[in-house]
């Protein structure tokens, strides 16, 4: 098993750079590569089809001036059906960033390879089955080769992770619990999202009872609850904290900040905080929509012919929420979202463990659009402090969670500097 060395051509691989999403992290690298170790940064494209990365490679050198891309930038053949293919890209770069999803298909032959041949592997997946089986079965060897193995790296879930982790370092005490509210505010030309993300949740909620028997293998104990127990809020209420009606965050959000949190807990000492995700759906129509929606997804996702319509037909039955094509960069130019903190604790000086809490905090991440924009910075930036700050990682490898392997580094500075800004906020 190969070992990570510095003496490799490329700092970073994009892998899956021609997929809708990996073009715009492409972009990304090209935009921060003057933050690279030494301030330069190497690195290639990879992927099935040259002839795909050479036009995604021409994209970018016209979208951002930098022509000098076209022959500066160099393409490495790889297939996550070959492993040959694969070791030979792992083993020239210090950093794979994979953008090759569904994860649950296609995900774990690029983390074998990453911690065979010695290169970090960091991924955008919000698929929780994906990630935390890779910890139970890939952190052991990942330690052994000191290989990071950094999962959700994107708005799924980068902004919850770490914005938690901002929320406690500002709170002047001891922060307990924090309730979080995303809202995505989209221009004169709407708004969308690509397909990819539309298939991972149909898989997820096909395949829910397998989480929680993989959750039991890790035979861990409940997080202890600090100060007063936060009460779970419905399946639909109105939120005055963001003035529209609000449904839990379905997503990848709160497995992953519970992955850090027990990490931070276990590993440090650190008193866990309890964390409940919510999103803000709009006002009465978008509820009415969102309820038709979600009983067809709900119907459909139990078998397989309805999963093939709900796959095959994704604008539809999302009522455009979901499309093949994905937004355009007029829509992507429109879209932003903000991601808003509810925390409350105990004053420095006071006992947790008596009475309720007296302290209250909101913070807040407001960025781009989430998808595929917010998305590639929250990739990069993971991958540039990786590269930048081994010092102050895990002290091996593993496989980790954003929260747990960036906590004492200074990737929140570098994403208020891409534009995740994020700020403490008045009541």
């Amino acid at each position: 098993m190969a070992t990570v060395t510095s003496t490799r051509p490329y700092h970073i691989i994009i892998f899956g750079a021609s997929g809708f999403t990996g073009q715009f992290v492409v972009e990304e690298v090209a935009r921060s590569a003057f933050e690279g170790p030494s301030g330069s940064l190497k690195w290639a494209l990879a992927g099935r089809s040259r002839q795909r990365l050479e036009g995604v490679l021409n994209q970018a050198a016209e979208t951002l001036r930098q022509p000098e891309l076209r022959t500066q930038v160099e393409i490495i053949v790889a297939d996550v059906s070959e492993a040959d293919s694969l070791a030979i890209m792992c083993q020239q770069g210090l950093v794979v960033l994979n953008c090759v999803g569904p994860y649950r298909f296609y995900g774990e032959p690029v983390v074998k390879a990453c911690i065979e041949n010695g290169a970090h592997c960091i991924d955008i997946c919000g698929e929780p089955q994906f990630l935390e089986r890779m910890q139970l079965e890939y952190h052991s060897r990942a330690m052994d080769s000191g290989v990071y193995v950094i999962g959700s790296c994107g708005f799924d879930s980068i902004p919850a992770d770490m914005g938690i982790l901002y929320t406690k370092n500002q709170f002047k005490g001891t922060l307990t619990a924090v309730e979080s509210f995303l809202t995505i505010h989209t221009g004169p030309e709407g708004g969308c999202a690509h397909d990819g993300t539309w298939q991972s949740a149909i898989y997820g909620f096909a395949d829910s009872g397998s989480l929680r028997k993989l959750r039991k293998k890790f035979g861990h104990q409940p997080l202890p609850v600090v100060g007063a127990k936060v009460k779970k809020r419905g399946s639909l209420f109105f939120s005055k904290e963001i003035d529209q009606y609000a449904i839990p965050f379905m997503g990848s959000d709160p497995s992953v900040v519970r992955r850090s949190q027990r990490f931070l807990y276990e590993g440090h000492q650190e008193l866990p905080v309890q964390y409940s995700a919510y999103v803000g759906v709009g006002g009465v129509w978008s509820l009415i929509k969102m309820f038709c929606g979600g009983l067809l997804f709900w119907f459909l996702g139990k078998f397989g012919l309805g999963r093939k319509l709900l796959i095959t037909f994704p604008e539809f039955f999302s009522f455009g929420v979901f499309t093949k094509a994905g937004p355009s960069r007029k829509q992507m130019d429109g879209t932003s979202f903000s991601l808003t903190f509810f925390g409350e604790g105990y004053a420095e000086g006071l006992d947790p463990s008596q009475g309720r809490p007296n302290a209250r905090i909101c913070t807040q991440i407001h960025g781009a659009e989430p998808g595929y924009v917010a998305t590639p910075v929250a990739m990069v930036q993971a991958a540039i402090t990786l590269l930048n700050e081994p010092q102050f990682l895990p002290i091996k490898g593993g496989v980790y969670s954003p929260g747990a392997a960036f906590a004492r580094t200074t990737l929140i500075d570098r994403l208020n500097r891409h534009g995740l800004v994020f700020s403490v906020k008045r009541f």
